[in-house]
């Protein structure tokens, strides 16, 4: 057997030695100078780029298209046959209310009026010497009826002449517009046939479709400005909203009274309604700040005491091409912009303020 060099077996108990002596002494200055947890727990926790942000008031608007109308309008039709004697009233003026409009051929009314008005004379002062003769009973109860009854149908035919004369003069409703005469002097009227439209123009109505989504914030009331195509504006208010959607379109009709003190040529076109509705204090985003929370809600994440996370159900007034406007959010608020989808709900982070403070339309990872 070959003896090994005892300069050989010198060296290994060397080496030998060294390396416990390395691993004793790493070991106890391990165990007696421990790691600071604070920094382990600082160098583990992630880091996220943060904005604070104030909210700010915001003024929500809602744009409609749609039609207008006169305030009050109304097609003017005859109520007796004649024929049409003169057109008092050139088409297109103003008229006031109980001006003549037409004058059609009386057909000898006036004196038939007047027959009428005789014999109901002669019939009021019959029955009053009918009543007498009865206190004295010198006539029956009957007779006194009869004459009671004659002068019934004698007050009944004058009111008729009267009707049908004021019907061959017809009169204003109400101030308006004389618009579209449809007929000329000497052409026969029916009853029922229409011959003219009053416009009362200084007052309009717009009419539009809201979805249903959108309805809920709407009521009457509500300050309104309609864009006309030729560029000028008139204002009003919500007027009227509909309590049931159309079942076809699932939409609600409603209606905007809008002044027009200049009588502008409106009624029947188009106009895109903006309604204002009620300010809110919001906070402007980038839609790239948005998740979802568990319910499947959307909400935005920030940081709230102890650098922990927070995610807030929020919810969206109004949206753009670049930015969002929404509400739930504290009005002092300090917004993850990078970083978000690292961190959950409650996490200890640390937050990094983002290098431009001036928003939060920044990219959310």
């Amino acid at each position: 057997m070959r003896r090994i060099p005892y300069s050989y077996a010198l060296a290994s108990l060397l080496v030998l030695a060294l390396v416990i002596w390395l691993a004793v002494g790493d070991f106890q200055r391990f165990q007696n100078a421990p790691p600071d947890s604070d920094a382990t727990e600082q160098d583990v926790a992630t880091r996220v780029e943060v904005v604070t942000q104030q909210s700010t008031l915001y003024v929500p608007q809602q744009v409609f298209q749609g039609q207008l109308t006169a305030k009050r309008e109304t097609l003017l039709r005859a109520n007796v046959t004649g024929y049409v004697a003169e057109r008092p009233v050139p088409q297109g003026e103003m008229v006031k209310r109980g001006d003549t409009l037409l004058i059609l051929d009386n057909d000898a009314l006036p004196e038939r009026l007047q027959q009428a008005r005789d014999e109901l004379a002669l019939a009021e002062a019959e029955y009053a010497g009918a009543q007498n003769l009865r206190r004295r009973e010198l006539i029956s109860q009957p007779d006194l009826l009869r004459r009671q009854s004659a002068l019934s149908a004698s007050a009944a035919q004058v009111a008729q002449l009267e009707k049908q004369l004021r019907d061959t003069r017809p009169t204003a409703p109400f101030e308006g517009v004389l618009d579209r005469i449809q007929v000329e002097i000497g052409d026969l009227l029916q009853p029922g046939e229409t011959w003219a439209r009053l416009i009362d123009d200084r007052r309009l109505t717009g009419t539009a479709w809201v979805a249903q989504q959108q309805i809920g914030e709407l009521t009457v009331g509500l300050p309104v400005t309609a864009r006309l195509l030729n560029g000028s504006t008139l204002s009003g208010e919500v007027s009227f909203i509909s309590s049931r959607a159309e079942e076809a379109t699932r939409t609600f009709y409603i209606e905007v009274t809008l002044d027009n003190p200049d009588r502008q040529r409106l009624a029947g076109g188009s106009a895109e309604f903006t309604i204002t509705l009620p300010p809110r204090q919001v906070h402007t985003l980038s839609p790239a700040l948005f998740s979802l929370n568990e319910q499947g809600q959307l909400a935005v994440k920030h940081i709230v005491d102890e650098d922990r996370v927070a995610q807030t159900v929020i919810e969206l007034i109004s949206t753009d091409t670049e930015r969002a406007y929404v509400a739930g959010l504290p009005d002092t608020v300090k917004l993850i912009t990078l970083g978000a989808g690292l961190v959950t709900e409650g996490e200890a982070v640390v937050p990094v303020p983002m290098a431009n403070q001036e928003d939060g339309h920044a990219s959310a990872n």
